[in-house]
């Protein structure tokens, strides 16, 4: 870091204020896809490769973002300059926090900031939920806040997905890289918002991250497109039965959607990807049955492939080499889709093989290099220094 704690002087200059270090990380779903806005329980953990974020004190209204990893910079006056403006790109994510944290009353400064991103970009691995949870941590504790409530700071940050920037998606993200914890994974119930923590022990196989590097933008997707049917199949079984959330229907409901055929596959997903959460509880508390939890990973890829139609041919094709391995025990997308990253279980023994294997296949059908590495679980959102 004191290559970019010397990059920060570099671009602003010296001053009597201290300079702090933070760290937002990103995360990775294990099971229970596209359900977070489903009202159903999923199972994410943040990851030790996420967003660094130096910060100095200004005297003015200015808040200055520069990235190491974007050439755009953001300059933002903070009395006047809150409005969503598309030539801004990431930085708009960075005016959301503020304007939204202004409105519920908190006295935010101006700051100098430089950030340093070790997330592959747009690989699904939630770039924009750090970026936001950093941003709000960072503002409210260099502002004297402290105590911050990490529940508040992951509802900000969906507050300016679905208001500011017109994505409708869920809660899982910010929750996820706010409230991570080393070595575990979260059990969260996005209807309740109430969580507990599952130890992630996988015994003799390790959690490897396959990115695709085809580039993937949540806006663009069709993410927006999956929610508004999950809504009107929801709408239809509310016809015949009272449930509030689609996670709340039983697979016996799809026969209300039996003339629907599109909403009837989107529902069959949901409803049973949601039970896959509970059954990769039971496999995670039991080592012996960490090979149960991965046929779940495959079955999951198989239903967001064929039911719910996110996956594309970049991931399909990444996650059927994977499984085609004898090391590896499962293996499925991670994130929204279209594009991005997976994961799979592989036997510790075997992992440069699988890396060989999958990389040299990959680039052959695909024509990409893909990049695969070790996950390792870490805590949430915090100051380094």
């Amino acid at each position: 870091m004191k290559k970019f704690y010397n990059e920060f002087l570099k671009i602003y200059g010296k001053s009597d204020k201290n300079i702090s270090l933070y760290f937002c990380p990103g995360r990775v779903n294990l099971i229970g896809e596209h359900i977070d806005y489903n009202g159903g329980k999923v199972l994410p953990a943040a990851l030790s490769i996420g967003i660094y974020g130096f910060i100095r004190e200004r005297e003015d209204n200015l808040i200055k973002v520069i990235s190491m990893n974007i050439p755009n910079s953001i300059k933002i006056d903070i009395k006047s300059d809150l409005f969503f403006n598309k030539e801004d790109g990431w930085g708009n994510y960075i005016k959301g926090i503020i304007k939204y944290l202004k409105e519920d009353n908190f006295n935010i400064k101006g700051f100098d900031i430089l950030l340093y991103s070790t997330l592959p970009d747009s690989s699904g691995l939630s770039s924009s939920a750090a970026l936001e949870v950093l941003m709000g941590f960072m503002f409210l504790d260099m502002s004297d806040y402290k105590n911050i409530d990490k529940k508040y700071l992951s509802m900000l940050g969906k507050k300016v997905e679905n208001k500011f920037l017109g994505i409708n998606s869920g809660i899982m993200d910010q929750f996820s890289v706010a409230f991570g914890k080393k070595d575990n994974a979260i059990l969260l119930n996005t209807d309740k918002l109430d969580y507990t923590y599952i130890p992630t022990n996988f015994g003799d196989y390790r959690l490897m991250i396959l990115n695709t590097n085809k580039k993937r933008g949540l806006g663009e997707s069709k993410y927006n497109e999956r929610r508004k049917e999950c809504e009107e199949a929801l709408n239809i079984i509310q016809e015949h039965k009272k449930i509030e959330h689609l996670c709340q229907a039983d697979i016996e409901d799809l026969e209300y959607l039996k003339d629907e055929k599109v909403l009837f596959k989107r529902a069959k997903h949901v409803i049973k990807e949601n039970k896959r959460v509970y059954k990769s509880i039971e496999a995670l508390n039991n080592n012996n049955n960490i090979k149960f939890f991965g046929e779940i990973l495959n079955k999951s890829h198989e239903s967001l492939k064929n039911d719910y139609e996110v996956t594309g041919k970049y991931l399909d094709c990444i996650v059927s080499i994977a499984q085609s391995h004898e090391s590896c025990i499962g293996s499925r997308m991670t994130g929204a889709g279209f594009g991005g990253c997976a994961i799979a279980l592989i036997d510790k023994k075997n992992i440069n093989e699988f890396k060989n294997f999958v990389n040299r296949n990959y680039f052959d059908e695909m024509g990409l290099k893909c990049e695969i590495y070790e996950i390792k679980i870490e805590d949430g959102v915090k100051k380094l220094c």
